[in-house]
């Protein structure tokens, strides 16, 4: 028996006036995912609790069977695992986003312009992240780079100074907005310091220079959040009996994936962004399975992306290249095994109209090769087919006990 999960980050909308009044999923053109739908259990599951923050990370726990209100200790380490930084047990990490701020002075004036700081590339961010290393770097702060935006603070030994500096706001929550009412505060305020000096560093950093000659927008200050500790999960095979792989390009998945003892395979070319190698994740699912792995979660986070963005046409591009370029060579592989479910669904919602994300209920798509033929599903898998059905499964950990039952 094989278990694919297909998770698109962030796809859950609501209607889009430039679609007609519908909402992407239900626009894009996706024969092979509503051929499955067809024949599939639909419904809506609550990946995340009303009482936390919707977030990938709670999410993709909730997605994986792990019950957030138990295992989650914050996002930050869960990247930290996965670019394997040495957390102690009383260190505290924290997410830096490369950020693009506004030239307006002071800096709580400026405005939020980019989460993703202008798609700064990973070589880019190396250098900048450098900087900021050689300014604010010490024995008790250090910073590391990630992948394109998103990076790591190690704060050795502030523990305790969790709940004082919390809560710190995602760039991606105020776009747009002057951060003057978003900056951190208390306990948190050597990491305003850091926050508000790193401007000065990055703006007329030679990186920055070439990107304003080349008409791109600066990555021009650091951005702190996502604050917590050293986590810790069940292994996932000691939990469900199966070996397993997380497949994604973010640090975040792949984090969750080493923590829970599963394989994170490296794939090249692959980007967290339409450009990913579609095609290389897909046959690296199909290589998983053929090396013994009983469970691959497939990760594509263009979606999420596309909706921070507020880009109707990105997101609806984002669902059919999966289609077009993914569901081809891992069905192939599947139909060829005795057996096989497939789970397919959003972690949360990312409405284009708010650009952040949601904890609304998300649609998900329960397929089972000998449900084949059956009828039993919806012709075609949006929010309103799923809500249609009324199915709901209220805790999101357990929807992974429904697929493997």
């Amino acid at each position: 028996m094989k278990y694919l999960v297909l998770l698109y980050d962030g796809m859950a909308d609501t209607p889009v006036d430039a679609l007609g009044g519908k909402t992407p999923m239900e626009a894009a053109r996706k024969p092979l995912l509503d051929g499955l739908s067809k024949d599939a259990e639909v419904g809506l599951v609550q990946t995340v609790a009303k009482n936390l923050k919707p977030g990938s990370d709670v999410a993709n726990l909730s997605v994986l069977g792990y019950d957030p209100a138990a295992y989650y200790t914050g996002r930050s380490p869960l990247e930290a695992v996965s670019m394997g930084i040495p957390m102690g047990a009383e260190d505290l990490t924290l997410r830096c986003n490369l950020v693009t701020l506004s030239g307006d002075a002071p800096f709580a004036a400026k405005t939020m312009v980019d989460y993703a700081g202008g798609e700064v590339t990973t070589e880019e961010a190396a250098l900048l992240i450098a900087a900021v290393q050689s300014a604010f770097g010490s024995e008790e702060y250090v910073y590391y780079p990630g992948v394109q935006y998103r990076h790591c603070l190690l704060w050795k030994n502030a523990k305790a100074q969790k709940n004082a500096v919390a809560p710190l706001v995602p760039p991606h929550d105020i776009i747009g907005r002057t951060v003057g009412g978003y900056l951190p505060k208390g306990a948190a305020a050597p990491l305003l310091h850091m926050m508000e000096h790193s401007y000065a560093i990055l703006n007329n950093h030679p990186v920055n220079a070439k990107r304003r000659a080349a008409g791109k927008a600066p990555a021009n200050a650091i951005w702190l959040w996502g604050e917590g500790t050293r986590p810790g999960l069940a292994p996932f095979d000691k939990k469900t009996g199966l070996q397993g792989s997380v497949i994604s390009a973010v640090d975040l998945l792949k984090g969750i994936g080493m923590l829970a003892g599963m394989r994170t395979p490296e794939v090249p070319g692959v980007t967290g962004w339409l450009d990913t190698n579609y095609e290389g994740k897909a046959r690296q699912a199909v290589e998983e399975f053929r090396s013994g792995q009983d469970f691959v979660y497939l990760h594509f986070e263009a979606t999420d992306e596309a909706g921070h963005r507020g880009d109707v046409n990105a997101k609806v591009c984002g669902i059919e290249r999966i289609d077009e370029r993914v569901l081809p060579i891992v069905l192939e592989y599947l139909d060829s095994q005795a057996d096989y479910a497939i789970l397919v669904l959003p972690d949360h919602p990312t409405p284009l109209a708010l650009r952040t994300h949601t904890s609304a209920p998300v649609p998900y798509m329960l397929y089972r090769k000998q449900w084949q033929g059956s009828g039993r599903g919806v012709a075609c898998l949006g929010e309103k087919s799923a809500a249609g059905t009324g199915i709901f499964v209220g805790k999101g950990h357990e929807l992974l006990g429904r697929m493997l039952g």
